[in-house]
């Protein structure tokens, strides 16, 4: 068995892990990522992100990275159109060039923070296996290739299914009732012309009680489609998604009825239709301070989905880096410096990502959706704030 020792041990080569480690180099602080993925490039990394300007754009800038982010923005993305089952087009908004949001995807945006570090920063094929205390804040991680290092501050950026996690707080995720399921069509405009039409340049929400189809049209001619359904645990478990064909059927099968140019999206799919099982943490996740190591991104706070996560990881990762920067010799401090600011900040994010599946696959849906891109949901509890 193999043992080295590294000050600083990231586990988990997402956006979150990824911007500590870059904004540590900022800094001048050496660390090291350890990732379960055999290479970069050994599978898909999602589809596009809308990157905001208090958190992930803000990362971004402590990374020293905002140049390459503005060079890999998707012209155009920010458009977003609501339709009703039968296509009609109940709200649309152009994308006004103001870029308040762009749109990158998120490989490529992985792509420019895995660019920015010095080479050997990321172990790939480093899966863990097991991790243990050796006291004084100090942890020694296992590999599945019989490795193992040693740490002084082990940091878990490994995301919803943590092995980091258990060593500060015995939370689990629980499964919300919905499931995505994701497909992808190629070269749309020219051989998916009404559903390209029907998506239109950006982000599409076709929505009803319970399910839905939302695509968004990504760079390269490509929409990218995440079919929702309010469906029980057991339900999802009897779909075989081994076998394409009949996961697809039974699938839009729910969509009976619905314009042929969304259950295009489903019916019409160029790749495997993939399940994927939302859940949570509880809302307000945190723990007690426990020495040497913490958490960020999914890790840390896993919600729905609501366009927060990314950005909320790689905030995360930079302010972790600043806090450590700024104590200098006191890991300690740092965390819980870090922690202070983390746990109060994600709060009001938990339930953001509430009310916007509410607002999806609730009562109101899609006409609550609608609300709260024309504005009308800030208008209403503002007007309540005043009563």
């Amino acid at each position: 068995m193999t043992t080295s020792h590294h000050p600083i041990a990231i586990v988990g080569a997402g956006l979150g892990g990824l911007t500590l480690a870059r904004v540590l180099h900022v800094h001048g602080i050496p660390a090291t990522v350890y990732e379960a993925d055999p290479s970069a490039r050994s599978r898909t990394q999602g589809g596009q992100l809308d990157i905001h300007e208090d958190d992930g754009q803000r990362a971004l800038a402590d990374a020293g990275l905002t140049e390459e982010f503005l060079a890999i923005i998707h012209e155009g993305a920010e458009a977003l159109r609501v339709l009703d089952q039968h296509g009609k087009l109940l709200h649309d908004e152009p994308d006004d060039g103001t870029a308040r949001r762009p749109e990158v995807l998120r490989g490529e945006l992985r792509g420019i923070l895995l660019d920015s570090l010095p080479d050997g920063t990321v172990r790939w094929g480093h899966k863990v296996t097991g991790v243990r205390p050796l006291g004084d804040g100090r942890h020694e991680l296992a590999f599945a290739d019989g490795t193992t290092v040693t740490t002084g501050l082990l940091v878990g950026a490994d995301g919803a299914w943590s092995r980091i996690r258990p060593l500060v707080s015995d939370a689990r995720p629980e499964y919300i009732g919905t499931t995505f399921i994701e497909t992808y069509l190629y070269d749309a405009d020219e051989r998916h012309t009404a559903a390209a039409e029907a998506v239109g340049a950006g982000a599409m929400y076709a929505l009803t009680r319970g399910k839905g189809i939302v695509a968004h049209r990504e760079a390269g001619n490509v929409l990218h489609t995440y079919v929702e359904l309010t469906r029980p645990a057991e339900w999802i478990a009897a779909i075989d998604f081994t076998d394409a064909a009949a996961a697809t059927a039974r699938v839009a099968a729910e969509f009976d009825g619905w314009a042929p140019e969304l259950t295009a999206l489903i019916t019409d799919g160029e790749t495997a239709p993939v399940a994927r099982m939302i859940h949570t943490l509880t809302d307000g996740h945190r723990w007690d301070r426990v020495p040497g190591v913490t958490l960020l991104g999914d890790a840390a706070h896993l919600m729905p989905p609501s366009g927060d996560g990314a950005n909320l990881a790689m905030f995360d990762g930079a302010e972790l880096a600043k806090a450590i920067a700024s104590h200098p010799g006191d890991i300690e401090a740092a965390l819980a410096a870090y922690e202070a600011a983390l746990f109060p900040r994600t709060e009001t994010f938990y339930a953001d990502a509430h009310e916007m599946q509410d607002l999806c696959l609730g009562d109101r849906a899609p006409f609550g959706l609608i609300d709260l891109f024309t504005g009308a949901l800030q208008g209403e509890a503002g007007a309540q704030e005043q009563a």
